[in-house]
Parts: structure tokens; sequence; C-alpha cells
């Protein structure tokens, strides 16, 4: 009886885990189009390179989703069966509801171990494919769409005008077109009355076939050409202008220069990085540009048999210029107030390195936690989320939808504020990147306390009946 009834919550804990782990995966997708619906519209990109953007995009929402899922589907669970009196008829069996909770612990230790390997193994490849891909993609220029009466600059080099496009598309009238590849301004333009826009069957050139125009051509390689301005202007009956559109194809960007950032690194590169950082931030401290600055010596200009010897205890005041003509002063002052101003810049410029490289340190420090809290977080959300479920006694998307959504924001914004503190050296991440589980690790043991010992923690009619009872001990 006991494997049939381990079958049954198995079998309602799947079903619900699934379905909001997609849910909750859809939402963040649904994010990030919002976010970066401008850089992905208009720009001619094939439907498989945005089916793989999504693809890896959903795989980095993993760490997000899958806590959520975990949360949702076990208050679910435990809200149905509490709902269907399915949990009554299991107690009044005999059966307890740790035992009844034992079949989805270890199903959540074990898709604790899987989100670990996830995040050790897969999101740094994952990442690092979304993000290289990410960066394709932004740099991407715009779709070519030259629109009526509009100076189009998308073609690098040159700025077209098209007074007017016919309904075929191809025909265009009252043409002009600025070549700007010799970077001198606008000093040669083409005009035609009309002509023809083709792309070659490659799609990689646009052709114009001009006719009826002329070409005005500014002579800056004359001299004295700004006074006289000469220009030389060519009639034409037709004329054949071509443009490279290489630029619109879009280029891959080779993904070893994404491979050193920390989010695309697993437990024993972070290590190794982390490492080498802080042996180049010692290296650094070793190598203090104080002691190797070179100092202004004007002393060896001046005749020091001229001044007495002096006792150190006592105050020692002279004018070490006095030897000097007013203008080689001033130029003694300058020159030490300068190299002074630049040892000053080389100073900070060496602090900011090192303080910058820190930074970097305590980034890799949080990522390497990372791995770890995930599985961590999934564990102690299910500890909420099942004994939660087996209170409230509501199954379906509605209250566990509100409940779950108020303790994962809880968590995400405790996890968020710690992670910041980590990354800015306000706090080690041995501490900061574990407060959001361990803040809530507390109350989850509390809720599966009252769960198992049926505790009237979330009943109504218990809460009506204290608060009756203190006022009327009030009013007594």
């Amino acid at each position: 009886m006991v494997k049939k009834v381990y079958l049954l919550v198995i079998k309602s804990y799947l079903g619900p885990l699934v379905m909001t782990f997609f849910i909750s995966l859809f939402i963040l997708l649904m994010q990030f189009l919002w976010k970066y619906i401008d850089d992905l519209v208009g720009k001619g990109l094939e439907w498989y390179i945005i089916a793989e953007l999504l693809f890896y995009a959903s795989s980095t929402f993993v760490p997000l989703a899958l806590p959520l899922a975990i949360l949702l589907s076990s208050l679910m669970t435990f809200g149905n069966l509490g709902e269907h009196y399915e949990l009554v008829a299991l107690k009044a069996a005999g059966i307890s509801l740790r035992r009844i909770m034992l079949p989805l612990i270890i199903m959540s230790i074990f898709i604790s171990g899987i989100a670990f390997y996830f995040s050790n193994n897969v999101l740094p490849i994952a990442n690092l494919k979304f993000k290289s891909l990410l960066y394709d993609v932004r740099e991407q220029k715009l779709a070519l769409d030259i629109q009526e009466g509009v100076f189009y600059t998308g073609i690098e080099g040159f700025v077209i005008r098209v007074g007017k496009k016919d309904k075929d598309d191809q025909t265009i009238r009252n043409v002009m077109i600025y070549d700007h590849r010799s970077k001198k301004g606008n000093v040669n333009l083409t005009v035609a009355d009309s002509g023809r826009m083709e792309l070659t069957s490659d799609g990689l050139n646009l052709v114009f076939i001009l006719y009826n125009g002329f070409n005005y051509l500014e002579k800056t390689d004359q001299k004295n050409y700004k006074k006289t301005n000469p220009y030389q202007r060519t009639k034409f009956r037709e004329e054949i202008r071509k443009f490279n559109l290489m630029d619109f194809e879009m280029t891959r960007t080779n993904e070893d220069l994404f491979k050193s950032n920390y989010s695309m690194l697993n437990l024993r590169q972070l290590r190794d990085a982390e490492d080498s950082l802080i042996a180049q931030i010692n290296e650094k401290k070793d190598k203090n540009p104080a002691s190797t600055l070179n100092k202004f010596n004007f002393y060896s200009k001046i005749d020091s048999s001229k001044y007495v010897s002096f006792e150190t205890d006592k105050p020692y005041i002279t004018d070490l210029l006095q030897e000097f003509k007013d203008y080689e002063k001033v130029n003694i002052i300058e020159e030490a107030t300068n190299r002074l101003r630049r040892d000053r810049q080389t100073l900070q410029n060496h602090k900011t390195e090192i303080e910058l490289k820190k930074k970097l340190v305590f980034r890799h420090q949080a990522e390497w936690h990372r791995k770890f809290t995930l599985s961590f977080a999934c564990l102690v959300l299910f500890f909420i989320g099942a004994p939660l479920g087996a209170i409230i006694r509501r199954g379906g998307l509605g209250l566990p939808v509100v409940v779950s959504v108020v303790f994962f924001v809880l968590f995400h914004i405790i996890s968020i504020t710690g992670e910041k503190s980590v990354k800015s050296g306000v706090i080690d991440a041995n501490i900061g990147m574990w407060i959001a589980p361990v803040v809530l690790l507390p109350l989850g043991i509390f809720l599966t306390i009252k769960a198992t010992t049926d505790s009237p923690l979330l009943d109504a009619d218990s809460w009506i009946k204290m608060y009756s009872r203190i006022f009327k001990n009030r009013t007594d």
C-alpha cells in the first residue's frame, strides 16, 4: 500500500512540476524579448538565429525558473491532496505526513543534484553561447530599407535620398547620392531624374541604374581651392552605381573572446581564475609605483655651501630658490607641479587597477557560491511549499500561485541584495551568497513541524476563535 501511495504522490507532483517549470521559463523568456525587442526587429535575422538565441536564453533562465517551479508544484501537489481529503484518508490509514513527503524529498534531493551539475557544467556553456550570439545580434545592422524623402545612411560611406518610389518598389525618382568615402564632406554628389534599384542574385550588392543626371565633384586637390571653389560637372544618360552590402551580413564573433568571463566558468576554472587575480593583485601591491617615481631634483643647481647646518629638532625655514632668477623659479615650480600631477595620476591609476581586480575577485567568488546555492534553494523552497500546501489545503493555480510568488519574490530580493553586497565587497561571499536560503530555512523547518503535527496554522476558524477569545477578555 505504501508503494501505491508513493506512486500517487510522485504522479501528482511530476505534472505540476513540469507545467510550472515551463510556464516560469516562458514568462522569463517573454521578459527577455520585451527587453531586447528593439535589437531583434528590423535586422532581417533568419528564423534559426532567433530560435538559437531563445534556446540559449531559456537555458540561462533555469536557475530562476527551477526553484519557483519546485515551490509552486510542491504547494499545488499537497494543496490538491488536502483539498480532496486524500491527506486525511492517508493519515487515517496510519501514514504520517513525513512518510507521504518522503518520496518527494528524495526526488528534490535528486533534482538538486541535477541542478548542481547543470550550474557547473551546462550553464557556463549556455552563457557563452547566449552572450556571444546576443552581442552579434545587437551589433547587426538594420536591414536595408530606403524610404521616400529620407536621407539613408545605412550603407557605409554613402548618403542616399530617394524622392519617390513607384509601386514596384524598384523604380525610383529624384535620386541624390553623396559619396563620403574620401571623408572630405559633401564634395562628391550624384543626382538623377530616375532610375532602378535592384539586388544582385547573390544578395551581396545593391545596384542603382540611374538615368538623366549629373555628377558634381569639388576639386579639393588644387591650390587655393577654398578661394576659387573649382568643381567638375559630368552629365550622363545612364550610370550604374554598385553598393556592397557585406556589412548587412551577420558575422559571428570568436567565442574565445568571451570565455574568460566569470559567468562562463565552472568551479575549477573559477578557482584558478581567482587565484590568478589574487596573485596579480599581490604583484601590483609589491610593485608600488610610489617607490619608483622620478623625483624632481633641483638641489644640484643650488650651492649648498651657502646654507648653514641646522638641528633636526628645530624648524628650519629657508628659500631654496633664492639663488635662481625669476624666470628660472617659474620654470622650476611649473616642472615640479607637472611632475607631481603625473605622479598623482600614476598612483591613482595604480589604485584603480587594484580595486577593479578586487571587484573581479568578488564576482568570481559570488559565481562560485552560486553553483551551490541553486541546489540548496531548491531543497529549502520544497520544504516551504510542501508543508504550506498541506496546511492551506488549496490546490489549482489560485491561492498557491499567490503564496508561491510572495515567497519567491522574498527569496529573490534577499538573494539579489546579498549578491550585490558580495560583488561590491561589503559582505564576504561565504555569508552574502547564502543569506537567502539560510533566512528561509528556519521558515521551512517551522512549516514542516507545524504541518506534521497538524497545527491549525492557517485555519481560518482557529484564528477567528483566537481573536474572539482575545476581544472577549478585553471586554470583560
